[in-house]
């Protein structure tokens, strides 16, 4: 019962494999007791498993080293070091040509994961609620595949979902939606005769998409070649931000309006990006994939070439740059407490290259919701002009360990002006070099003048900044409310279960200074709603009540 030695030196038994029996001398099978070390027996996996070289002789010459190995990472002193270690010897070789070491699975009290503890989530439950993708990506994205340790949380595999998973969903759905409204029914998700196009894009909306789906094939190519799968994961999360908040939302007017190449391009993204997913996101790429093709199996198609995709560096740079911009200016907004649909005066953007962005300044304006933008040369314009200086304040309790008592020779030289920002971004005071942690950067706007209105202002990534003109003028704030109708009557469209398409008879009613609102913005509204026929009502009400009915145009 006991099989530690001695006693398992004791046990013998007839070879099975000998074709002689007992009485012709059969062989004996016994445990041989000098074993030189446990890891000397791990290490010879690679030609033991195959019995090289007695037998598989061929095979192994052209099977090893192996492509990967994967263990966690306490088998770099352990396991991958003896391996290297015969290989050498042996061979004069290593033994796998590439690693991924992963870090320990910890429970949701940061234990490690036990069964007897049993302190993670029943398994059953989160494929159940939320699939085998979600799981999936939780554990591929991690930081486990860094060599970190990983602690699960229901919360973290919904983090997936929502940041994922349903940002692709919702983008096939929203094409589907928009496709089948604009060419009917037909064998594939899309009711048009779909194209799988790269180029020949004139809308500078498709042309910056192709050319991050290039991107994203080559970065993700690169990463998964490497086996760097939670960089591939980061790669494949910042396409997807890009695809939903940025391209479709800006070319949802486009789809409105049935532009065929708005169509193409999209087609070509998600049919692409479902193949570069597939390893990724096995189950959701196929659903998406085989419901815009018809085809099989997204895992019998072919890994896209990135080739096929035309490159636009620059084009990438200047949409990436206006998509800051347009991040710092909504912050402000925020800030301010002005919602999105008040339209403002101006936007003042002051950046080096500004020039590079003059044909993106409708699009700046648009996102925004400004009436102007003025893009000025960061050489041509100083913060000061604004009245925008930089305050450096050094962190004493973080730099007093490094810098003893010279902390505050830095001290003064933050509050006297004596600091500066080089090339490289490393900030000096009082000639004293800083750590990152050692300071803060806060930026000062100084009170406009009177008469110059409301202002606010931010320093935006990369240099330069930008100057919002937060004042609110009546015919502002009337063209604000008529925007928050708009979204009413879309509401109340949706209530009403009608087609994206139907044209419709719309009645407002409304105290009289939204009434009012409505009627100074009475394009705005019919063109934004699809409303034929906008009724209003003036009433004291509480809140604006809206009914909608389709209506067929003559």
């Amino acid at each position: 019962m006991d099989l530690h030695r001695p006693f398992i030196d004791e046990l013998t038994r007839p070879n099975p494999d000998d074709p002689r029996t007992p009485d012709e001398g059969q062989s004996v099978m016994r445990r041989v007791e000098d074993v030189l070390d446990v890891w000397f027996d791990s290490g010879s996996m690679p030609y033991g498993q195959v019995h090289y070289p007695f037998q598989n002789e061929e095979w192994f010459d052209t099977h090893n080293p192996a492509d990967f190995i994967v263990e966690y990472i306490g088998q770099t002193r352990g396991w991958f070091y003896m391996l290297h270690i015969l290989s050498t010897a042996l061979f004069d070789r290593p033994a796998f040509r590439n690693v991924i070491s992963h870090g320990i699975v910890l429970g949701s009290d940061g234990q490690k994961m036990s069964k007897s503890l049993q302190n993670y989530p029943d398994v059953s439950e989160v494929l159940d609620r939320d699939g085998s993708d979600a799981m999936r990506w939780f554990l591929m994205s991690s930081p486990i595949l860094r060599g970190g340790n990983l602690v699960v949380t229901e919360q973290g595999i919904r983090d997936g979902v929502r940041q994922v998973i349903l940002p692709l969903w919702n983008v096939y759905s929203f094409f589907t939606l928009y496709t089948n409204a604009a060419g009917g029914t037909g064998g594939q998700a899309s009711g048009y005769d779909a194209k799988l196009r790269h180029d020949g894009y004139a809308d500078t909306l498709d042309q910056y998409l192709m050319a991050n789906t290039g991107d994203l094939v080559r970065n993700m190519t690169a990463q998964l070649d490497s086996y760097d799968i939670s960089g591939a994961c980061d790669e494949l999360r910042s396409y997807l931000d890009m695809l939903t908040n940025w391209y479709v939302r800006r070319s949802r007017q486009r789809f409105f309006d049935e532009s065929v190449d708005a169509f193409d391009a999209l087609y070509t993204a998600l049919e692409t990006v479902c193949r570069v997913a597939a390893p990724l996101l096995p189950l959701v790429s196929e659903e998406i994939w085989r419901g815009l093709t018809g085809g099989r199996s997204v895992h019998l198609a072919d890994w896209p070439d990135a080739e096929l995709f035309p490159a636009n560096p620059e084009l990438v740079e200047a949409m990436d740059r206006v998509q800051q911009i347009c991040s710092t200016g909504s912050s402000l907004r925020k800030a301010a407490n002005l919602r999105v649909r008040l339209p403002l005066q101006e936007l003042t953007v002051v950046a080096p290259g500004a020039d590079a962005l003059e044909g993106f300044a409708a699009v700046v304006a648009d996102e925004l919701n400004l009436r102007s933008v003025r893009l000025l040369d960061a050489d041509s314009a100083s913060p000061e002009e604004f009245g925008i200086e930089q305050k450096l304040v050094v962190n004493a309790r973080a730099a007093g360990p490094r810098l003893g008592k010279n902390v505050q020779q830095a001290i003064k030289g933050s509050k006297s002006g004596d600091w500066s920002v080089d090339d490289a971004g490393v900030v000096t005071a009082g000639g004293l070099a800083l750590e990152p942690q050692e300071y803060t950067l806060e930026t000062v706007v100084a009170e406009a003048a009177e008469g110059e209105g409301s202002r606010a202002a931010a320093v935006l990534p990369g240099g330069g900044f930008v100057v919002l003109n937060t004042e609110v003028t009546p015919e502002l704030e009337a063209e604000g409310a008529a925007r928050d109708m708009v979204r009413a009557i879309q509401q109340a469209r949706k209530d009403a279960g009608l087609n994206v398409s139907d044209r419709i008879h719309t009645t407002v009613t409304a105290t009289q200074d939204v009434v009012d609102a409505l009627l100074a913005n009475a394009e705005l509204v019919k063109t934004e709603t699809l409303t034929l026929e906008l009724e209003t009502v003036a009433a004291d009400v509480k809140e604006p009540q809206v009914s909608v009915a389709k209506k067929v145009e003559a």
